[in-house]
């Protein structure tokens, strides 16, 4: 994965905290459960880079 795509899925993650935030402090349970998915698909993406990563150390490509 490239530098660019690990900056997009860190924006997801802030993007939807903030979102998060918002629907915690309005009391919008849609903006705060929205917000706790987009954490979670950026989490999962983290997450493959990570693997893709570690992978990449073993085989040294």
């Amino acid at each position: 994965m490239g530098l660019g795509d690990k900056f997009e899925n860190k924006a997801e993650e802030l993007k939807g905290k903030a979102k998060e935030g918002v629907g915690d402090a309005t009391d919008n349970r849609d903006l705060e459960a929205e917000g706790k998915a987009d954490q979670g698909k950026a989490g999962v993406k983290q997450a493959g880079e990570h693997i893709k990563d570690a992978a990449k150390d073993v085989t040294g490509h």
